[in-house]
């Protein structure tokens, strides 16, 4: 299962989401690209906005909370949201 952790200042994605074979795993490739255009669109803006650490899973740590920073990881979260509706058993999102 692919667990999404949201903090105020971090969001941690990791786990596989066991849908289909490796390779074959529609969850985890929506995922991985919802994510990494989110992380990049984020960085192509500012790249002081955020860090980055991909070591095993992904943890996004925000160091500064803009409006337009604030409005694509709402919108990541979103999209990651609407993923969880249909694929429950394999995307598990929490709020702390």
């Amino acid at each position: 299962m692919i667990k999404v952790l949201i903090k105020k200042d971090e969001i941690s994605i990791s786990g596989h989401a066991l849908y289909d074979e490796y390779g074959k795993d529609i969850v985890c490739a929506a995922v991985s690209s919802t994510v990494i255009t989110t992380i990049n669109g984020i960085l192509s803006i500012d790249k002081d906005a955020i860090k980055v650490n991909e070591k095993g899973s992904v943890r996004i740590e925000i160091l500064k909370h803009t409006d337009v920073v604030d409005k694509l990881l709402n919108n990541m979260i979103n999209l990651l949201t609407e993923l969880q509706k249909d694929y429950k058993d394999n995307i598990d999102i929490r709020r702390c």
